[in-house]
């Protein structure tokens, strides 16, 4: 037997600059490449990001080192938070990174300085400010900072994450690091991609990245990342529980929204948004269009079947991006399994897309309508001591659905128990209230009169007791003088008389009988119900207001948001995917900063594997991928206006 090739393995150190909660480090943390038998991983070193909840954040996602450190320096400090900084702030200086990093130059650094004031999201005016660029002036500083600490082994990979804008708002900023990257001996490019492509994500997010490869330490070329189809929303939150699962965490909680809203988001088409609202009631609603380009903006419901929207900071109803998706996995209109258990049997239980589960599959229907003369059902009495039919929505006697009749035995047989229909009144007691319909089946219209001064004809308005023998049955049986004795003093009847049609109860009050013929039309089948919500109230747990097509547009969760950002839905610890603190707007904001981690991923191996080319003395590797750095890629931007 010939011996196994013992397994060779690579490690590469990665350093993270405004690290945020770690979407970056967990691609880079995930990346395993390989070439010719060796094989590679990342091992993050070091991250450095001013928010403390995002560096908490970051060693849960990824179990990594992060230093909560203000890159700022004392100078930008003052014009961003426009006061000096506290005592015992300190400027960090290269040498701090240095140290931080062992002393050793990593071999790749990834940096995702902060973009607000380079986002279109802020005016122009505010973007111009001294505060925000400020802010930007980070991008520079950042690169500096690397540089300055290991300027005699300059690390082989420096990439830069933005949004696209930074080419116009930051267009002398881009400059400024291009020069600064070419005196080192960088060879550089910058593009925008969409990482969605790159890592097979279920949203579409254009982003800008500068990558930089150090011509000297670095000889192979690094090829572009495959594109991969996009998946869709529902890929990617289909398998998740439906929100407010508490196995899921805090962050899979449904928002709160205001009654208002949940009425506006119901009335949106899928991948439509609050414009549509235009043409529903004009007289009603009147909606201003605003400046949102195409990404739709507040209101937006997303198709469940299409690629997500780009997840931002601010993925709120509220807010500037969709956020909310057509949910079609509410179980309404369903038929539930015979043999399982039922569903919670609600009070307006009917076989509506409102209600719920008001359908079973039943098998227990005898001879399937085949002995019926006419339709199944029709005037169908069942059994006492039989199994009942399925109950539909029409059953009525006059119908042809089901048997909606039955041969009742349990009619009591004690006295005093029933009132007004078909009473006698004693002549010397008080009478019951005079009702505008007054005849024998409607209340208490018989007297036992004693004033008769004469022998009675036979017959003449008789009234028999029922455990007396009824005389002869004639051809003029009605009850007249000269007939019969046609009317019975029956004690068995045993309710009052019920209200008229059209009766409204009141909501406190106890309800009157449920009646097989339960409407508008035949009683008191209508409540004066208090709890409709106001506009501006939020219900707690949320409506489920299922819209024209059928399905629950709803909000995102957290928790899915992070789902198509590609985090996974688990920690490594197996609790439930949750972000430090309790505060779900930053959450949502780290969120929609972050890198997604599987184009991080992507990113991450395709320079890996040229990293396992350089470390194996390889200097040109023939691919059909494109190169990423091409000869004339690291010229200036063109001169355009840095606030466009």
């Amino acid at each position: 037997m010939g011996q196994s090739t013992p397994y060779q393995q690579k490690i590469f150190r990665m350093l993270h600059l405004y690290s945020g909660i770690g979407g970056g480090g967990l691609g880079f943390k995930d990346s395993r490449f390989s070439w010719r038998g060796v094989h590679g991983r990342y091992e993050n070193i070091l991250a450095i990001d001013s928010d403390p909840g995002a560096c908490e954040s970051y060693r849960d996602i990824t179990g990594g080192r992060a230093e909560c450190w203000d890159l700022f320096s004392r100078d930008l400090f003052s014009r961003f938070h426009g006061c000096e900084p506290s005592e015992g702030w300190r400027e960090i200086t290269p040498a701090d990174i240095r140290e931080a990093c062992g002393g050793v130059a990593p071999d790749g650094v990834f940096t995702s300085p902060p973009c607000k004031g380079l986002s279109g999201l802020l005016p122009s005016k505010s973007a111009k400010t001294d505060k925000y660029q400020a802010l930007n002036e980070l991008t520079v500083r950042g690169i500096k900072l690397v540089l300055d600490a290991f300027h005699d082994a300059p690390p082989k990979v420096l990439l830069l994450e933005n949004v696209p804008r930074i080419k116009s708002r930051g267009r002398l900023l881009l400059d400024e690091i291009t020069s600064l990257l070419q005196e080192h001996g960088y060879a550089i490019d910058k593009h925008d991609h969409d990482c969605g492509e790159i890592g097979g994500l279920g949203q579409r997010r254009k982003r800008f990245l500068l990558i930089a490869r150090h011509r000297e330490s670095m000889k192979p070329f690094i090829y572009k990342p495959v594109s991969q189809p996009l998946k869709t929303i529902g890929d990617i939150i289909g398998p998740l529980p439906l929100p407010d699962d508490q196995s899921m965490g805090p962050m899979h909680r449904l928002p709160r929204l205001k009654w208002l809203t949940w009425v506006r988001l119901a009335l949106i088409p899928a991948g439509g948004d609050w414009r549509d609202l235009q043409d529903i009631e004009p007289d009603e609603y009147r909606i201003v269009r605003g400046p949102w380009g195409t990404t739709g903006g507040p209101y937006t419901v997303q198709n469940f079947d299409a690629t997500g929207a780009t997840v931002t900071g601010s993925a709120r109803i509220t807010g500037s991006s969709p956020a909310a998706v057509a949910d079609p996995r509410a179980g309404y209109m369903h038929v539930a399994s015979f043999d399982k258990t039922a569903n919670t049997v609600t009070a307006s239980s009917r076989v509506t897309r409102s209600n719920g589960v008001a359908i079973i599959s039943d098998p227990r229907m005898p001879n399937k309508g085949e002995t019926f003369g006419g339709s199944p059902g029709l005037y169908g009495v069942s059994s006492w001591d039989g199994h009942s039919p399925a109950v539909t929505s029409s059953a009525s006697v006059s119908s042809s659905n089901c048997a909606a009749a039955i041969d009742d035995p349990r009619l009591p047989k004690s006295k005093g128990i029933f009132s007004n229909r078909f009473q006698v009144v004693r002549f010397d007691g008080a009478a019951n209230t005079v009702t505008g319909d007054t005849d024998v089946q409607c209340g208490a219209q018989s007297i036992n009169d004693p004033r008769l001064q004469h022998s009675p004809r036979g017959g003449a308005y008789g009234v028999l007791r029922i455990d007396q023998t009824s005389p002869a049955v004639t051809g003029g049986q009605g009850v007249g003088v000269s007939n019969g004795p046609q009317a019975i003093a029956d004690h068995r009847l045993g309710c009052s008389p019920r209200a008229g049609s059209y009766g409204v109860q009141d909501f406190h009050q106890t309800s009157s009988a449920i009646i097989g013929s339960m409407d508008i039309h035949a009683g008191a089948a209508a409540v004066n119900d208090p709890r409709i919500p106001g506009p501006g109230e939020r219900l707690d747990p949320p409506p489920v207001i299922i819209a024209l097509d059928g399905t629950w547009h709803r909000p995102l969760t957290t928790l899915e948001l992070a789902a198509l950002q590609s985090f996974p839905v688990q920690l490594p610890d197996g609790r439930p995917f949750v972000l430090a603190g309790r505060n779900d707007s930053r959450w949502r904001e780290w969120i929609g900063n972050a890198v997604p981690p599987m184009a991080a991923k992507a990113i991450g191996e395709v320079i890996g594997e040229a990293l396992l080319q350089n470390e194996m003395g390889e200097t040109f590797v023939l691919s059909a991928a494109d190169v990423w750095v091409q000869p004339g890629d690291d010229k200036p931007l063109e001169n355009t206006s840095i606030l466009q």
